[in-house]
């Protein structure tokens, strides 16, 4: 199989290492021995290769909303089988199906707006970037939010000075 630009199986012949590493991924054992909750540093990772999955898929012709699906079942079978569909950072017990696939999605299509948005329909690519700057914190990292009053003064301009 070959991309544009992305000839896999000349890179794959001319790596040798690939060949134990794939070797030593079909060996993992499942079950008990990786049952463990997903870390924050893994479930960057899961986002990540989904966005990149995403990305390819993409960028080979597949349809957006095919892409994301295929990005988003592979992290949702890879929780489920390895981290038996726990995440640390979200919840203290194991996510049901939906609640994983639902997360897989946002997570790849949040990844691809980041790394390949060029990949992204704009009206897909407008809307993760509305949600995003609302989600964001209106305070740097790392300080605490300000106060807010409870009624504002009545004082208030309603238009504030412009910042330079």
């Amino acid at each position: 199989m070959s991309l544009p630009g992305l000839p896999f199986r000349a890179v794959a012949l001319r790596l040798p290492l690939l060949g134990g590493l794939l070797a030593a991924a079909v060996a993992v054992p499942g079950g008990a021995a990786l049952a463990a909750p997903a870390t924050q540093a893994e479930m960057e990772v899961y986002t990540s290769l989904a966005a990149l999955n995403l990305c390819i898929a993409r960028a080979a012709g597949v349809e957006f909303e095919r892409a994301v699906g295929i990005a988003a079942e592979t992290i949702t079978r890879w929780i489920q089988d390895t981290h038996q569909s726990a995440i640390a950072p979200v919840s203290a017990t194991p996510l049901g199906l939906e609640d994983l696939r639902r997360g897989a999605v946002n997570s790849a299509v949040i990844g691809a707006v980041e790394i390949c948005p060029d990949q992204v329909p704009p009206e897909v690519l407008r809307d993760v970037r509305q949600a995003m700057q609302k989600s964001a914190p209106a305070t740097p990292t790392g300080q605490p939010p300000a106060s807010t009053p409870a009624q504002p003064p009545a004082s208030t301009p309603a238009d504030p000075p412009a910042r330079r």
